[in-house]
């Protein structure tokens, strides 16, 4: 089993499951389709790529290639859904409203004719907040699957390790 993508997996499902009581208030009802729609608090593209960079981080410590990585794909996932998305679901907005104006030209000249078309999903993106609840509660899954990997007995020896391995890259980094 790879751990590290059940934890991301686990991050996003469980960043999903916290949009449910929103939805709820805004429509007055649930739709299954809402556990899979884009947009809202928490981010579950940020909560799935900050638990995967913090179990690595973890397991393999801070200086390891692949935390590295994980790391890199965290900031690009999250910059990319407060800034090209958000900003992609901002226009889709616009362009709806310009159809709706089209519709009501249209129906004022009665030569002319539109029909409306299915409109442009308007949430794409987040806010900033929402990123950073999604990455709050990636870190929090991320770290909990860490802690539960190893035995009871175990997690003590991880913890030192890990500290070993934590200090023992700061100092060769601070003589060199």
């Amino acid at each position: 089993m790879n751990r590290a993508l059940w934890t991301s997996l686990a991050a996003i499902g469980t960043a999903q499951a916290l949009k449910i009581p929103d939805r709820l208030r805004q429509n007055g009802r649930f739709e299954w389709e809402d556990l899979f729609r884009t947009g809202g608090m928490p981010s579950s593209h940020s909560a799935g790529v900050v638990s995967l960079a913090t179990y690595v981080g973890l397991k393999n410590g801070a200086s390891s290639i692949s935390f590295s990585l994980a790391a890199l794909l965290s900031l690009i996932v999250m910059y990319d859904a407060m800034g090209i998305r958000r900003h992609a679901g901002m226009i889709a907005s616009e362009v709806n409203q310009l159809e709706d104006v089209l519709v009501k030209l249209t129906e004022q000249h009665p030569p002319h004719v539109h029909r409306k078309d299915k409109e442009l999903e308007e949430r794409l993106g987040h806010l900033p907040e929402e990123v950073l609840g999604g990455a709050a509660i990636g870190a929090a899954i991320g770290w909990l699957s860490y802690v539960t990997e190893f035995p009871r007995h175990r997690r003590r020896k991880v913890w030192i390790s890990f500290i070993r391995k934590s200090l023992y890259t700061l100092s060769s980094r601070t003589v060199q």
